[in-house]
């Protein structure tokens, strides 16, 4: 594939838990491009949909309705109807790190055996090879091979996210969905997995869905961010130009949230009026009207589009507004 070339196209993604005669919708159409080699930030309040949008993608959990298209090199393959045998072929292609290491290691299985697990199963390696590929990924990712054969409850936070990315990357995937990959750890510690994610992706190619809170490591990381509202889409476009210059009005509120690196700073902090609505019972029209200044009546009674604005993708009825007048 060349660098440009699309690996993953998410149309109309939609999730719906039910129960107890209540339906939330957790994701609603969720439409996003991503071409090989990008990393692809997705921001938004806890609750949003960032999570669920990137289990539905490698099917940790069923979506609804929509596609997931895989491009491969045998053709485009939709993730969300794979046959048995397609998974465990495309499987090894998507992988994902998750958020808690402390969680999402099995505390019975030594390091070396979690992270040579997705060999035994997807390759026909022999024990040596495996051997060997084990502690090679170890050296890349920073852990001492000599310790590999100890125990998750031995190691530090930063070094367990190193096994979860050590496991992810074994079986060299094309697509890696990072689930707040860093927001467990300290902060010297995120710079350095974050330092070794960019590295990893340059040396493997790697597409990186990059799910975080830290607006300023999405900045860093980033080449594309997509802002999320209510499980919507609300504005997609490169990364600077977002943070430079925010279309939606959610935008706006959530960067102007974010800690400023200069105690200085004369940017104005955008407080939004009231909650988040309850997602089981959305506001009609535009979700995010009842917190907005900018509203009309149209928003109240219809949902905006994502469009083209700007060369950015918005789902705003009045961005004009929002640009003329500014906080």
């Amino acid at each position: 594939m060349n660098e440009k070339e699309v690996i993953l196209e998410i149309k109309n993604l939609s999730k719906v838990y039910e129960g107890k005669g209540v339906q939330v919708k957790a994701l609603s159409d969720v439409s996003i491009t991503v071409n090989q080699g990008e990393t692809i930030g997705i921001v938004g309040e806890s609750g949003c949909g960032k999570t669920t949008l990137g289990r539905c993608v490698v099917r940790g959990i069923d979506a609804t309705s929509g596609e997931v298209l895989f491009h491969t090199e045998d053709g485009v393959i939709d993730f969300l109807k794979a046959t048995r045998e397609q998974m465990k072929k495309y499987r090894k292609d998507i992988q994902m790190i998750f958020q808690d290491p402390y969680a999402s290691l099995d505390p019975r299985m030594t390091v070396f055996d979690i992270i040579s697990e997705p060999l035994r199963y997807h390759s026909k390696m022999s024990k040596k090879e495996i051997e060997d590929a084990v502690y090679n990924m170890a050296e890349k990712v920073g852990l001492n091979k000599a310790y590999l054969r100890r125990y998750p409850h031995a190691f530090s936070g930063g070094q367990r996210q190193r096994i979860g990315i050590a496991r992810s990357l074994i079986l060299q995937p094309k697509l890696i969905v990072c689930d707040e990959a860093v927001s467990a750890l300290d902060v010297s510690i995120q710079a350095q997995i974050i330092n070794l994610l960019e590295e990893l992706q340059e040396e493997y190619h790697l597409t990186y869905l990059f799910i975080s809170h830290a607006l300023s490591v999405v900045r860093h990381i980033s080449d594309k961010v997509m802002v999320m509202y209510l499980g919507r889409v609300v504005e997609f476009g490169e990364t600077e130009e977002l943070f430079q210059n925010p279309l939606h009005p959610y935008t706006k509120a959530l960067l102007s949230a974010a800690p400023q690196v200069n105690p200085d700073s004369t940017k104005e902090r955008i407080v939004l009026e009231g909650e988040v609505p309850n997602p089981a019972n959305p506001p009609s029209g535009c979700h995010f009207h009842p917190r907005c200044k900018y509203k009309t009546e149209k928003c109240e009674k219809e949902y905006p589009p994502l469009e083209e604005y700007n060369g950015r993708l918005v789902a705003c009825w009045n961005c004009e507004a929002c640009q003329q007048q500014q906080p």
